[in-house]
């Protein structure tokens, strides 16, 4: 418990100084607001008005903490671009509320990818004797781990989409319509996302069983009649893991997070595109509130990460 409440008051401080961080970037960054919005013909008075409205005349650590005690009260703000209609605008909790599933669903089906294939494979890769198998292994895993996630979503956009037409490029399906239409689109952004990864995680694995089996306790479970199978498995596999849950910790971060390019290539609705046309248009309340929301995921995720070291290692609870 004394550990988990370290975390917890680690978490809270990297997310007060990111929103600190957050507030003042965005203060100081070229472009007027106001002007975004209203253009540059609008009249002093109409500019005065917008931004009495949204209360952009009062000083920055008014606006700071009266962010911060809305974000805490669970009032996010409102959008500065995005609308309800004519005269209401859209509330920023809404707005994300409506682009996070995509980014979620996109990350689940990535990381059932990377998972389900990369184990089994950097496993195997470990046993194989064979010089053939590693050598082509070796090559495809060199060509996946270099080519970027947005090159490969392109690629199979034009393969896929365009020339063997198994999807419609752009054609989103929302999940409220369609759910089977809807996860066979995400299909192939989830394998723009884990091909990359799936070769690392498979070829990390790899290196770390090796490492793993040149071990004196493996030389011990040998000699004692323990079988090839049962050395890899229960022994081998369990140590060989515990680096591998790190970098499986830096993946699903990243991945939850918001895969903002493979969203632009695809042109799915989720919080990563959402981010950069937010950026784009000043729209702060957002950016800032997206903000958080990545680096609490990435903070969450590293100690789920360290807590699942300790249940696997109880050795390092100690420390």
């Amino acid at each position: 418990m004394k550990y988990i409440g370290k975390k917890v008051i680690t978490l809270i401080m990297t997310l007060f100084l990111v929103s600190v961080a957050a507030f003042i970037a965005f203060q100081v960054i070229p472009g007027d607001v106001v002007t975004s919005i209203l253009g540059t013909e609008a009249t002093p008075e109409r500019e005065a008005q917008l931004r009495e409205e949204l209360g952009l005349d009062r000083p920055a650590p008014e606006r700071y903490l009266n962010w911060v005690s809305g974000v805490l009260s669970g009032d996010l703000g409102v959008s500065y671009r995005y609308s309800k209609s004519m005269n209401e605008m859209m509330p920023v909790a809404e707005l994300i509320a409506d682009k996070l599933p995509v980014t979620l669903y996109l990350a689940a089906y990535s990381l059932i990818l990377i998972i389900v294939i990369s184990i089994p494979l950097g496993v195997f890769w470990a046993r194989c004797k064979n010089p053939a198998p590693n050598v082509l292994l070796n090559i495809l895993s060199q060509g996946a781990m270099a080519v970027p996630s947005f090159f490969l979503g392109i690629l199979i956009t034009y393969l896929f989409g365009i020339v063997f037409h198994c999807f419609t490029p752009g054609g989103y399906v929302s999940y409220r319509d369609d759910l089977s239409g809807f996860f066979g689109y995400l299909l192939f952004p989830a394998i723009s996302i884990a091909i990359p990864k799936i070769a690392m995680t498979a070829r990390f694995l790899r290196n770390s069983m090796l490492l793993e089996l040149s071990s004196d306790y493996v030389r011990t479970a040998r000699s004692k009649g323990c079988t090839n199978r049962r050395v890899m498995y229960r022994h081998v596999l369990r140590n060989a893991f515990m680096p591998v849950i790190t970098f499986l910790g830096m993946i699903i971060a990243e991945t939850i997070a918001g895969s903002i390019v493979i969203e632009q290539v695809f042109g799915l609705p989720g919080v990563g595109r959402l981010l950069i046309s937010s950026i784009s248009t000043r729209d702060f309340p957002v950016v800032e509130i997206l903000v958080l929301y990545i680096t609490a995921v990435v903070i969450v995720v590293y100690c789920l990460v360290d807590i699942l070291y300790r249940m696997i290692d109880p050795r390092i609870s100690d420390k």
